[in-house]
């Protein structure tokens, strides 16, 4: 791989990519001819080609990585060592808001690459196009790989073609929500970002420039008012008390466990029971701040908000330790606090924070180990890694874990073999499938 171009101010290159498409948006390319509908104009200063982030597509690495940990602790069935006392302490210092905020940052990063790479006049159909050829045919690829390797009964329509669509986190059930390939429920919210940006993008750029930090502050505050309200009024607690209980701050994410001590042969997501049920309950608050759509959207334009400040100016910090610190110290506070609070509220802010000075370094030329080149080239396979992982997981788990006993080192040697059987698989998938699609269809031909 050849490494990336030096980011200095000013300079005139291609904008990195970005996210999922939860992690892999693109640059939107402007088109040679007016549109007879185009998406608002931003201001002049914004309209020259913007210069690469590569710490920002580094950072897609990490936050996939961070997924990964916890999945493996869930979705690798390593038994008698899931039941074991060592086990329940790994889980608590590694806990279900670890994948939970590397979910938050992309969901963020989506949004300030989206903005970042947006080019005026670019017609809103050609930004749906482009949409469409980054996220679809890595989804399908995964979701077709797990129904292979967890045999996945193609006459149960409902638990495989709301995933195909990507509208399944839409219904509140886990029949339908976690019935494929789990880690994909984060596009079905990408898709809504997607579709909303050219629509809502007018009235972001009315915020005047010095109203964006009370813009992203208005915003924040939504977003805690909207998962507290969740909280009191959905499956809400009975008493103060109640609320603070240990079973409300629970890790919610830890494996269920089946009798026995052999490892079964199946992970639960892919087991052929799994499937066969008409449908499985989930909490309707838990759906709601975490997998719901819609309440993941305000965390995209949070995104936004924060590409504009860093664009137009008004985000300058170039020191990555205080929002570091902040992070910390929200991350930590997730211990302590109701599920709807774990997932990403707390760390919201500072997640942003992270993103836009993260930008801001890369304008000023500051290097660090998210820009380093082979970082840069683990950020742009994370969306395939991202959506294979699991698949890998599933197929490990029955042909090498299954009806055998291990301890803690066939945890950690499961682990690292689904690590690198995935990442060669993204590599693939992202050199032979993700760039092929994107330079051949993404674009409209030019007459």
């Amino acid at each position: 791989m050849t490494r990336p171009p030096e980011v200095m101010p000013g300079t005139r290159a291609q904008a990195a990519p970005g996210v999922t498409e939860a992690f892999a948006a693109q640059p939107i390319s402007p088109i040679l001819t007016a549109p007879p509908r185009p998406v608002e104009t931003p201001p002049e200063s914004t309209q020259r080609g913007r210069p690469a982030l590569p710490s920002l597509t580094g950072g897609r690495w990490w936050a996939a990585f961070a997924v990964f940990v916890l999945h493996a602790l869930v979705f690798l069935p390593v038994y008698p060592f899931q039941k074991s006392e060592l086990f329940r302490h790994i889980h608590e210092w590694i806990p279900m808001q670890l994948g939970a905020a590397g979910v938050t940052f992309f969901f963020v990063l989506s949004g300030f690459i989206i903005y970042w790479s947006f080019r005026p006049g670019m017609r809103m159909r050609d930004f749906y196009r482009r949409r469409v050829f980054k996220i679809w045919p890595t989804h399908l690829l995964g979701a077709a790989a797990f129904i292979v390797a967890a045999s996945v009964p193609l006459h149960r329509l409902v638990v495989w073609v709301p995933n195909l669509l990507l509208v399944h986190t839409w219904v509140p059930k886990w029949t339908t929500v976690g019935g494929l390939n789990v880690p994909s429920w984060s596009l079905a919210a990408e898709v809504l970002f997607y579709f909303s940006f050219p629509l809502v993008l007018p009235l972001v750029m009315r915020i005047p420039t010095h109203r964006l930090m009370l813009a992203a502050g208005l915003l924040m505050f939504g977003i805690l008012a909207l998962h507290t309200s969740y909280f009191l009024f959905v499956n809400g607690p009975s008493s103060l008390s109640e609320a603070f209980s240990s079973s409300r701050i629970a890790n919610a994410f830890a494996p269920r466990l089946v009798p026995g001590n052999v490892s079964p042969h199946y992970e639960l997501h892919a087991s052929p029971a799994w499937f066969q049920q008409p449908d499985i309950p989930v909490a309707r608050s838990y759906w709601l701040s975490y997998t719901f759509p819609l309440s993941r959207l305000p965390e995209f334009f949070l995104g936004v908000l924060a590409a504009r400040m860093v664009v137009e100016g008004r985000w300058r910090n170039t020191k990555l330790t205080w929002p570091l610190i902040a992070l910390t110290i929200s991350f930590a506070a997730t211990w302590v606090v109701p599920v709807n609070f774990k997932m990403s509220a707390l760390m919201l802010a500072p997640m942003t924070a992270v993103v836009a000075t993260m930008a801001t370094r890369d304008l000023a030329g500051i290097r660090g180990i998210s820009s380093h080149r082979w970082v840069v080239w683990l950020g742009n396979v994370s969306f395939a890694f991202y959506l294979i992982q699991f698949p890998v997981m599933v197929v490990v788990t029955r042909y090498l874990i299954g009806g055998k006993e291990f301890g803690i080192l066939g945890w950690a040697g499961f682990s690292v073999l689904c690590m690198a059987v995935s990442m060669a698989l993204a590599a693939v998938l992202y050199h032979w499938v993700d760039l092929p699609i994107m330079r051949r269809f993404a674009r409209p031909k030019r007459r």
